[in-house]
């Protein structure tokens, strides 16, 4: 068993934000900044500033164009126009490698580990420690890797696969390969999507002591509360421009979210009081060998069942089981009461199901292939024959749905990985939304998307929900599991400890049950 990528017993606690010099010189200047892409201005005209000892936190909706200039100034892309200075000197990069001998480490949204390489090799790739025949020292690497995974009280082996690791795992890893560089400034996008509240406390009290060391931090996150944790000052973009900066301690949430989306959101979860429809799914005492055992539940038509627990309670596992990934190895499934057994994804589109998976990146995209590709992926079959596809008739639907769903793109030949976070999963969600599922399985469907987006993705749910197709949503967000769903089944490490209705869970109850406290039999 693997060890677990959580934080020594020492309490931690977020860094408070303190009172920023402004007489400090500033580390980083993002001077008049412009970036298009075809059909697209990402940036436009667009600045920014980073002081040293002082966390920055960059806010704005999916395609506000925050993680296109932190490609800049990692040195992934190049600017069209405008300036970057680093310590008051004017600089230009040729690549990732030149910010990065230049002081600036960046944590992607996105993970960038290699899985068949082991976590020394990871941290330390193109950085390798020689010995005296100039060949890679692996023990002198396994040496340096358990000392800075001490440090930062991660508690993993330096020789384990990376493959073999589950997200949380992987982004703590991420984590500790950006400090390993001891850069000035550091780029933290997302940091925080996959990983547990422990660990984020854990996260908080690293950058702590990276602030005493004065180096500068620019944080990209959606999630409000981490902002008025940490943050000393908020830059806002909003559609590719700079709409402003303020100090933290000066702003709401109300007053960020209005800078960020233009207008107020007065309503983030919909109401929803339409009566449920017949049972449509019957799971009894489902189990998967090692994982979770003895899972039952029912699920009408127009119902949204919401699925909590800790990472690595077995939520995940749940939903890949129904959907045929990894075939349960014991119990039941009940369709309009009738008993089906599902081998494989293919048989359980075929019945009806869809799978949002949880990782857009690992699971759902075919980032090298373009929007209508990957659109039309899961309804091909549907649209063949005689060895020619109806292409006519398939691009209409997509181009119906992308206007459904508001994917923002130039075009369906876009390159969908030129595409915002949101817009990627909005994509995702369309494929599965043309193939008419009666149930659909939702594994974390607004991570990495912004509040914006987050309204518009609830919107919908609840809108499939009242037109009678059964819903499964699974999500590490309590606020967003308890604003959305009918009932609350909550797990903790691969059981069932209870389900909620909605009028009594709460998110005290909720965490009781997946801390494995309680239990309702």
């Amino acid at each position: 068993m693997l060890a677990s990528a959580t934080v020594s017993s020492t309490p931690t606690v977020a860094p408070t934000p303190t009172a920023v010099n402004e007489e400090a010189p500033y580390l980083l200047e993002v001077i008049n900044v412009s970036k298009g892409f075809p059909g697209v201005v990402a940036l436009d005209d667009v600045q920014l500033r980073v002081r040293p000892g002082s966390v920055l936190a960059l806010m704005g909706e999916n395609g506000a164009g925050k993680s296109t200039l932190m490609k800049i100034i990692a040195g992934i892309y190049q600017p069209d126009a405008g300036e970057l200075r680093l310590r008051g000197k004017p600089v230009t990069f040729a690549g990732p490698l030149a910010a990065l001998q230049a002081g600036i480490a960046m944590i992607h949204q996105e993970l960038n580990l290699m899985p068949h390489m082991n976590i020394a090799e990871n941290i330390w790739i193109g950085r390798e420690q020689l010995n005296g025949l100039h060949m890679i020292d692996h023990r002198e690497m396994f040496r340096c890797t358990a000392q800075l995974l001490e440090r930062l009280r991660i508690n993993l082996d330096p020789q384990e696969l990376v493959g073999n690791l589950s997200i949380a795992e992987r982004q703590m890893v991420e984590i500790a390969k950006a400090v390993s560089y001891d850069s000035d400034i550091l780029i933290m996008d997302e940091p925080t999507s996959a990983i547990t509240d422990k660990e984020v406390a854990h996260l908080f009290s690293i950058i702590a002591d990276l602030k005493s060391q004065g180096k500068g931090i620019i944080y990209i996150t959606h999630k409000m509360n981490e902002v008025f944790s940490i943050a000393d000052e908020v830059a806002v973009f909003r559609d590719g421009a700079y709409i402003g900066l303020q100090r933290a301690d000066s702003m709401n949430g109300d007053s960020l979210i209005s800078m960020m989306v233009g207008r107020e959101l007065t309503q983030l979860f919909p109401v929803r009081e339409s009566p449920l429809g017949e049972l449509l799914l019957s799971v009894r005492d489902l189990s998967l060998d090692g994982i979770f055992e003895g899972v039952s539940f029912d699920l009408h038509a127009g119902e949204i069942l919401g699925i909590a627990g800790l990472m690595g309670s077995g939520r995940t596992n749940i939903a890949e089981a129904i959907f045929g990934i990894t075939p349960s190895t014991g119990g039941e499934i009940h369709l309009d009461g009738q008993a089906v057994r599902i081998g494989s994804p293919n048989q359980a589109i075929e019945k009806g199901f869809a799978l949002l998976t949880e990782d857009r990146k690992l699971t759902g995209l075919f980032p090298c292939l373009s929007v209508l590709e990957n659109m039309e992926m899961a309804i091909l079959p549907h649209y063949a024959g005689n060895g020619f596809i109806q292409q006519k008739a398939l691009r209409a639907l997509c181009e119906d749905m992308c206007k459904k769903l508001r994917v923002k793109t130039p075009s369906l030949e876009q390159c969908i990985d030129t595409l915002s976070g949101g817009n990627q999963q909005k994509a995702l969600l369309a494929r599965w939304l043309m193939t008419n599922p009666r149930v659909l399985i939702l594994d974390e469907p607004t991570r990495g998307i912004d509040v914006g987006a987050k309204v518009e993705i609830y919107r919908l749910i609840s809108f499939l929900a009242s037109e009678g197709m059964a819903v499964i949503m699974i999500s590490s967000e309590l606020p967003e599991v308890l604003g959305m769903s009918d009932r609350v089944m909550v797990m903790h490490e691969g059981e069932q400890m209870g389900t909620l209705d909605r009028s009594e869970a709460t998110q005290e109850r909720v965490m009781q049950l997946a801390s494995g406290i309680t239990a309702i039999h």
